[in-house]
């Protein structure tokens, strides 16, 4: 229930928004049902599946540590540049096999390359891996456009933009049989149901588990904290690449500089509402495909951009932290306001409401005087004095 609840808040907000802008929500849902699913649509909202569903394993990986890889958007067009840059040049040359191999390997080696920093940084100095990581991803930014500019940029002299070569058609991955879904969502579903697998039937599935939860407590029972940041950030960084150079190998077919299609910062939400598990991340990631692929049409056709699916994102993501603030709250039996915000609130209601409770304590001894300016009596316990 805590994870679809965001999902249909966040829906009911956005229709909200789209009223207050002038249009009409349930021609926005409605187009988003029609270009996301109906005729062939379907068939493009798996084809975009297919790096989302690898980009949140890489996270999982990650996050299941406690590992904050933030650095996904370079990881992602480093691989993406393997495989344009490479491809039209290797094509030619090689067995259509053997160049896809050597671009799926290259995108996992530079990933998990590009991953040692700062995971290094972490394991050894205990560097905060969140500025590490987006650094680095802004180093492979910077990176990958001066490679497009520059050494893989289109030899064709009448390409003028800032572009790779374009990839043949005949050496893309292979479609599904009578669709346009290629084999790269088969690999994606895959490795989800391998990751699932890892992490809840092995051992190395429980020394994740044990380290998440405490790094010290995994350091005491063997488990090498160093080598275990550094396995995780590669892992996860190559997962990471390989969806990018898999989204160009199955559905772009080559690279603009400054291109960044933010697939990182969108699924995240749904990594976070699948609890962290593979298995669960399949339906979730397919809901936000179908709807990132039909979204775009159906704004359009309301009048809104197309950076309001960003919005909806943004509020998933809100109404993620509200559920599970108060869902927490529920489990351990505590109010849901903190002690001096419940009073301000109950201020309002009346004063009585909000008037604090008095407490007293009484005194260990009792002065008593008389009307007499003469006679004074003091009572402790067990002694009289007069």
């Amino acid at each position: 229930m805590r994870s679809i609840l965001p999902v249909v808040l966040a829906l009911v907000v956005a229709g909200l928004i789209i009223v207050v802008m002038g249009s009409n929500p349930l021609d926005f849902y409605a187009g988003v049902w029609k270009y996301g699913l109906t005729g062939n649509n379907w068939q493009d909202s798996l084809r975009l599946m297919a790096p989302l569903m690898i980009i949140a394993l890489g996270l999982i990986v990650a996050f299941r540590g406690q590992l904050w890889n933030l650095g996904y958007n370079g990881t992602f067009l480093l691989g993406s540049v393997v495989a344009s840059g490479l491809g039209p040049n290797l094509f030619p040359v090689l067995p259509g096999w053997l160049v896809t191999a050597i671009i799926i390997l290259g995108s996992l080696l530079v990933g998990a390359l590009w991953s040692v920093v700062p995971a290094v940084l972490k394991a050894r100095f205990g560097t905060n891996e969140i500025i590490t990581s987006l650094v680095m991803s802004f180093i492979a930014i910077g990176v990958v456009n001066l490679l497009i500019k520059g050494p893989v940029h289109d030899p064709n002299p009448r390409v003028t933009a800032p572009q790779t070569a374009t990839i043949a058609r005949e050496n893309l991955l292979p479609f599904i049989d009578g669709t346009r879904v290629h084999i790269g969502f088969v690999v994606a579903i895959v490795l989800a149901l391998v990751a699932q697998f890892i992490v809840s039937r092995t051992s190395f599935g429980v020394r994740l588990d044990v380290f998440g939860a405490s790094p010290k407590a995994a350091q005491h029972v063997g488990i090498s904290r160093s080598w275990m940041i550094i396995l995780l950030f590669c892992t996860s960084g190559a997962l990471i690449a390989l969806a990018g150079s898999i989204d160009v190998l199955g559905n772009v077919t080559y690279q603009r500089a400054n291109w960044n299609p933010g697939y990182g910062d969108a699924v995240m939400p749904f990594v976070f509402l699948a609890r962290l598990s593979p298995l669960a991340a399949i339906p979730l990631v397919a809901f936000y495909s179908v709807f990132a692929n039909g979204g775009i049409n159906a704004a359009r056709s309301v009048g809104l951009n197309s950076d309001f699916l960003l919005v909806v994102v943004g509020l998933i993501l809100v109404f993620m932290t509200i559920t599970e603030f108060v869902g927490e709250k529920r489990r351990l039996g505590q109010g849901y306001l903190p002690a001096g915000m419940k009073q301000s609130v109950m201020a309002l209601f009346g004063p009585r409401a909000a008037a604090p409770v008095k407490v007293t304590t009484p005194a260990p001894d009792k002065v008593t005087t008389s009307s007499s300016p003469t006679t004074t009596t003091t009572s402790t316990p067990g002694k009289v004095t007069t």
